[in-house]
């Protein structure tokens, strides 16, 4: 059978993979996010691609990482 799995993964600049922190799995409608380490690497100026941002603001991510922000601030 058919099945597409996409892992989100932050990218050293080398293009070494740094660290995995999420899947999406859309013939089972899973998704996975370690959101404390995808607002890490937010906070430090990553840049995720369209298809990724759509998945991190339709699970709010981008909210959690406006508060954090505010927090510091």
């Amino acid at each position: 059978p058919y099945e597409e799995k996409t892992s989100y993964t932050f990218l050293g600049r080398e293009g070494r993979d740094l660290q995995k922190v999420g899947f999406y799995d859309p013939i089972n409608n899973q998704t996975y996010l370690n959101v404390p380490a995808i607002l890490y690497f937010l906070e430090k100026g990553a840049q995720p691609t369209a298809t990724v941002h759509d998945i991190l603001k339709k699970a709010g991510v981008f909210t959690e990482l406006s508060l954090n922000q505010t927090k510091f601030n």
